[in-house]
């Protein structure tokens, strides 16, 4: 399994994708098609916490008045499958590996795993 999620009106997250040859992976637009409980948690095993899927730059988190340091991780699960926005975007899983979101070291380590040297 290989996957993809990802914003389509996302300009960081097509800028990533584009680096990449994604021909044998699943591509899945989050908004159009949003994650299930259990590719959630699919993402939970490889991760071992909500929170490090959870996007604190979500303006969700504005607009329901949400303090993001009392969350527990039962309150990031219960947000991530609420709203797509919650999710930390891109995320590419595979059966073993996952990289969360779209900074600069993750993207490092994506390059690496594709096996693109700079």
């Amino acid at each position: 399994m290989k996957k993809v999620f990802y914003l389509k009106s996302c300009d960081t997250c097509q800028k990533i994708l584009k680096q990449f040859d994604l021909s044998d992976w699943e591509l899945r637009e989050i908004k159009t098609e949003p994650m299930t409980k259990e590719e959630l948690g699919e993402m939970y095993q490889l991760t071992q916490s909500y929170e490090a899927l959870f996007s604190k730059k979500s303006t969700q988190i504005k607009l329901r008045g949400l303090d993001v340091k009392s969350l527990q991780e039962k309150d990031f699960k219960k947000l991530l499958l609420d709203h797509y926005t919650f999710l930390k975007r891109p995320v590419f899983m595979t059966d073993k590996e996952i990289f969360v979101g779209n900074d600069k070291k993750n993207v490092e380590a994506l390059k690496h795993y594709f096996g693109i040297l700079e």
